[in-house]
């Protein structure tokens, strides 16, 4: 089978493409370098070229709550229209079938928690990130009218906030795991005893492994093709002052944390109803947050200068 990664060179995407190599697949990687699928005949190339049967749709422009405030614009326009692109390529090319990334920032701000799929309409995502959520969450309605219309075969899933080895360490961009242990592991090396963290902590959280991320995006290619939404995630939750704690204990980190109470916290929580993936293709998460911190904290140790210049 011929398989199309977008996104492939990314933190993610470099996961699932090694899992898609040790099924036997040879998957055509598209990276933004080679292909802009914001532009209508870079995505038309990329088609040609690849020639897929089977799409996994994970380029994206992302960040923290900072890079958010700072690109509203762009993650908007960006995100939305490489999801169009891709749909309607997949949709000229015939694909057999098209799997699409969404992500829990297209939630309400005040979704009952447990996150249900069923409550993704009823109300407006967090300010901050709510232009990605947004743009995001069109890309759900595109797959299901394009199914209603002309019978595409496209899967949307959710997943939960990612971590892992190969995460994105650049404190502009990055996400808040990768962001804590930057901070604490670069503080013990200056001999600093505190660091400061935005918002109060009270915010709370879920993080999914990226492999299991990848497991639960294959297992989704392999046995889904319904137009229902899906959560990956794995139910938990903790607050972002427990989680620094934790994370504090791993790498060593002594010192003092402070809050900087006049930066925003974000959404107020995350938590996800991960019912659905397990009744419709049998997702569970399987790697713990103590154990997945732990190895994204020694993979930085080890390639800390190489993850911050590439």
């Amino acid at each position: 089978m011929r398989v199309l990664v977008t996104g492939g060179g990314g933190f993610l995407g470099s996961h699932l493409v090694a899992r898609l190599r040790e099924e036997g697949l040879d998957p055509f990687v598209a990276r933004r370098r080679d292909y802009d699928l914001t532009i209508a005949v870079d995505a038309e190339r990329l088609y040609a070229d690849a020639r897929p049967e089977l799409v996994f749709h994970l380029a994206a422009e992302v960040g923290g709550i900072g890079a958010n405030r700072a690109n509203p614009g762009r993650y908007w326009y960006a995100n939305l229209m490489m999801g169009a692109h891709v749909i309607e390529q997949s949709r000229l090319h015939a694909v057999q079938k098209t799997v699409l990334l969404g992500t829990i920032c297209s939630y309400p701000k005040f979704a009952p928690v447990p996150f249900r799929e069923d409550d993704l309409w009823d109300g407006y995502p967090e300010e901050t990130n709510a232009p990605y959520g947004v743009a995001k969450k069109a890309l759900l309605v595109g797959a299901q009218s394009y199914r209603d219309q002309y019978g595409m075969n496209a899967v949307y899933l959710l997943p939960v906030n990612l971590y892992g080895p190969r995460d994105n360490f650049d404190l502009e961009t990055s996400h808040v795991i990768p962001a804590l242990i930057r901070k604490m592991l670069e503080a013990q090396e200056r001999g600093e005893d505190q660091i400061v963290l935005w918002g109060d902590g009270s915010p709370t959280r879920e993080f999914l492994h990226v492999d299991d991320c990848a497991e639960g995006i294959l297992l989704a290619a392999h046995e889904y093709d319904g137009a229902e939404p899906v959560n990956l995630g794995t139910g938990e939750e903790l607050t972002i002052r427990e989680l620094a704690e934790l994370i504090g204990e791993l790498t060593g980190f002594e010192g003092t944390i402070v809050w900087d109470t006049t930066r925003p916290n974000g959404q107020p929580r995350r938590k996800l109803d991960v019912t659905r993936a397990e009744e419709r293709f049998g997702f569970r998460a399987r790697v713990s947050l103590r154990e997945g911190l732990s190895q994204t904290i020694a993979w930085y140790r080890e390639h800390a200068t190489s993850a911050l210049t590439t």
